[in-house]
């Protein structure tokens, strides 16, 4: 499993995950599109913790040079 994914993109999503889980906490209060959020902000932080994006590799797309 190579990186598929260059380090802006990787803080860009890690940013855009956290305030899709504060989002989610703090206005939504957890109800069916805060969860979703949720679900969505903790993959974020996952694959830019890795550094690997499945889609990205489904659709063979690469932000890492």
């Amino acid at each position: 499993m190579a990186l598929n994914m260059a380090g802006w993109d990787r803080i860009v999503r890690l940013i855009v995950a956290v305030v899709l889980i504060l989002l989610s906490a703090f206005v939504l209060r957890f109800n069916t599109l805060g969860i979703i959020l949720t679900v969505i902000g903790v993959i974020f932080i996952l694959t830019s913790l890795v550094g690997w994006c499945p889609i990205y590799a489904l659709l063979g797309f690469r932000t890492k040079r």
